[in-house]
């Protein structure tokens, strides 16, 4: 079956469309990147080699935060100024997807309607599949395709804090995490990793009656922050208040990334962290074909169902039905 752009463009003039700045190119360029059909991942896989030299220019921003913490009202915040001083954004809303039917709401552009009305703004929602850490499986490939289409600043909008925001991390520049003040004790459920990870940390809704909360809050997390180890880049990570409905403290925040951008880049730590996270990348590319190649092999299959049923009777180890499928692999593998 042919990659339906085939009939079209071809690779080199896919392209050469997304680096002029296309978005309905892009728009299907990412569409193929997510696509399932192999076809699609094969001319997927040849735009990303042809645009990847125009990659990497972009200042990459994760996001994350406790549900109702207001992550779309802040970004489309942030993202106004950061378009009001004439740069080019993209926000990839990621939306969580059903276990059931792998269907999502996508609903960011509805929610983020000013900035998604911004002529220097682009906002792709993405179903996450189930994916670890509210990010879709193809996040990485998105925002490479952004950065070729020109857009200085990319923000990577997670479901929420309690999964795995280390692929996030893992991806970005700048890890922002924001919280809400008054909900009681303001360090409970947030995991000490997650905190760690951060950059900075902004409590939100900082407004009305809640502006002292919000700087109380703001004082227990410069306490708690204070208890953790001097992170790796030497960056110490701020405590900070907004309002995104009242605009107050954006600017702030915006000059904080720029703040660290530049001192990342002076002390050398930007490029070794994205060289690093491009060497993460590949591992877990290889480790994901090795899971889709391993459960959709037909023979693997067919023993897997008779070692499930031993292991769920009670019949067999975990671990020795676990081993006997990798060694009916590995054969499969060295006589093929």
């Amino acid at each position: 079956m042919k990659s339906k752009i085939k009939d079209k463009l071809s690779i080199k003039q896919f392209a050469k469309e997304i680096i002029s700045g296309n978005r309905i190119i892009l728009s299907k360029a990412i569409t193929l990147v997510e696509s399932s059909l192999p076809a699609d991942n094969e001319s997927a896989q040849k735009i990303m080699g042809e645009i990847m030299p125009y990659t990497g220019r972009s200042i990459r921003v994760g996001i994350t935060g406790v549900p109702g913490v207001g992550k779309s009202t802040f970004i489309e915040a942030l993202g106004k100024y950061i378009t009001s001083l004439n740069k080019k954004l993209a926000v990839l809303a990621l939306d969580p997807s059903s276990k059931h039917s792998k269907g999502s709401i996508l609903g960011d552009k509805t929610r983020m309607e000013e900035l998604s009305n911004d002529p220097l703004a682009y906002i792709r929602p993405s179903p996450t599949k189930g994916s670890l850490g509210g990010v879709s499986a193809h996040s990485r490939e998105t925002m490479l395709l952004c950065e070729a289409a020109g857009f200085e600043v990319i923000f990577i909008e997670t479901v929420g804090v309690g999964q795995s925001e280390t692929t996030v991390h893992g991806m970005v520049d700048f890890f922002l995490l924001l919280m809400l003040a008054g909900a009681g004790d303001e360090l409970q459920g947030i995991k000490k990793g997650i905190m760690e990870m951060a950059d900075a940390m902004v409590i939100t809704k900082a407004d009305g009656n809640n502006v002292k909360k919000a700087e109380l809050a703001k004082k227990e997390y410069q306490n708690a922050l204070h208890l953790y180890p001097l992170t790796t880049s030497g960056w110490v990570p701020p405590v900070t208040t907004c309002s995104a409905i009242n605009n107050k403290g954006i600017k702030e925040i915006w000059e904080l990334i720029i703040k660290h951008h530049e001192t990342m880049k002076a002390n050398g730590y930007f490029d070794k962290n994205r060289q690093q996270q491009n060497l993460a990348w590949m591992h877990e590319t290889v480790l994901q074909h090795l899971q889709n190649s391993f459960y959709s092999n037909k023979k693997i299959k067919k023993t897997l169902i008779s070692l499930e049923n031993q292991v769920i009777d009670g019949k067999m180890p975990a671990i020795n039905a676990a081993l006997k499928l990798l060694e009916a692999y590995k054969k499969l593998t060295v006589d093929n």
